[in-house]
């Protein structure tokens, strides 16, 4: 069977494959402690779950429109607008299975050959991805471990040119942990108003921040009419499986957005964007007790793994990730990779697993118990002493 040729430039997401050789082990009695796969440990609350359970006994088992229920557009509209500092209408909110279909649609309505999209590296593969199977071209945006996993504006600056079509940003960042200070934010801004590029801002980790506020790229003369905003509940809400993402979109892609979502998915299951609807209009306690947790968590692995010889790790801002530089070790970033799954028991990934920039560095996510957490450290640290 020949493939099409567009698919040698569709990539992947390893964090599912680096999940799938762990598991393997287990099964064959291997105890793995698993800090790859990027979601909350917790379950989803319960009073969401009940939600859920009244949507479907309620009826709520059939086709939606393709841009969501209008009843919970409304309810994420104001919601948008609580937390943007502006009126978010509902008639701009698509919803969509997850957040990657907003990803991939906006750059599908958009990028067409010869284009350029700028997009953060290290950063989530699936921007990358998604930029080559359009046929643009992606434009890495390095982010530099001495600017505490930001980019530098004035590289950035010479990176703009008038093919510019795009540019992804997301703060915090997956997988550095990284925020982008509100200065730099203003940068892109300018950027993005001078050569009329439009602006998809990922802010799926908004709520996680350890300290400091959330500040989104709208905030800026001339964003609300070309930001796409990103969002959605399976990080703040620990419902990954529920699939559940929506975008505030300007007037402009509503209706294309729109036509992708009817050409591709229909809609977003109906109990589920019931349940989100309950998420986001309940109190949001159970929030802000799991970013509570995560900080001590983050408290945790930072200073394990700055205790092992060979290994540097900055404090994460934000989101649930560690990346530690790890070149005093020898390894490059697949190999430790690798050996520290086969040799030690411990499931993280590779810095280049989120793009070249990436070696010399891995990623680990804290989305697991102190208990846990603490045996993972005792584990490296006597690994690395064998190195």
């Amino acid at each position: 069977m020949k493939l099409a040729s567009r698919m040698s430039r569709l990539g992947t997401e390893t964090a599912f494959e680096a999940l799938a050789r762990a598991k393997g082990l287990e099964a064959q009695g291997r105890s793995i402690i698993f800090l790859g796969i990027g979601e909350p440990d917790f379950d989803t609350p319960e009073h969401i779950v009940d939600a859920a359970k009244n949507a479907l006994e309620s009826g709520h088992t059939h086709y939606t429109p393709s841009p969501g229920i209008t009843e919970v557009r409304q309810i994420i509209a104001a919601a948008m607008s609580s937390r943007l500092g502006y009126k978010a209408a509902a008639s701009n909110v698509i919803v969509t299975p997850g957040g990657k279909p907003i990803m991939f649609f906006t750059i599908l309505a958009l990028v067409e050959e010869g284009d350029e999209v700028i997009y953060p590296n290290p950063g989530f593969p699936i921007y990358e991805s998604m930029i080559r199977f359009a046929g643009g071209t992606p434009v890495p945006m390095r982010l530099h471990e001495e600017r505490g996993y930001n980019p530098d504006v004035d590289e950035l600056r010479s990176q703009v040119s008038p093919r510019t079509k795009l540019i992804i940003v997301n703060s915090p960042n997956n997988p550095c942990g990284s925020v982008i200070p509100e200065a730099d934010l203003e940068a892109i801004a300018e950027m993005a108003n001078e050569v009329d590029a439009v602006v998809l801002s990922d802010e799926i980790y908004k709520d996680f921040y350890f300290e400091g506020e959330h500040v989104s790229i709208t905030k800026f003369p001339g964003m609300r009419d070309r930001t796409v905003v990103l969002d959605g509940l399976s990080k703040s809400y620990a419902m990954t499986g529920w699939r559940v993402g929506y975008g505030l979109f300007p007037h402009e892609l509503v209706e294309p957005i729109t036509r992708l979502v009817t050409n591709s998915v229909s809609c977003t299951a109906a109990f589920s964007q019931m349940a989100a609807a309950a998420a986001i209009e309940a109190p949001q306690l159970s929030v802000r007790s799991m970013v509570a947790e995560f900080k001590q968590r983050r408290d945790i692995i930072v200073q394990g793994l700055n205790e092992i010889p060979g290994i540097t790790c900055p404090e994460p801002k934000g989101a649930f990730y560690a990346f530690p530089n790890i070149t005093g070790t020898g390894l490059t970033s697949h190999e430790f990779e690798v050996r520290l799954l086969e040799e030690a028991g411990i499931s993280a990934l590779s810095g280049t697993s989120f793009g070249a920039f990436g070696e010399g560095f891995a990623r680990f996510s804290f989305a697991n118990s102190q208990e846990n957490l603490r045996e993972a450290l005792r584990r490296m640290r006597e690994w690395v002493s064998t190195l």
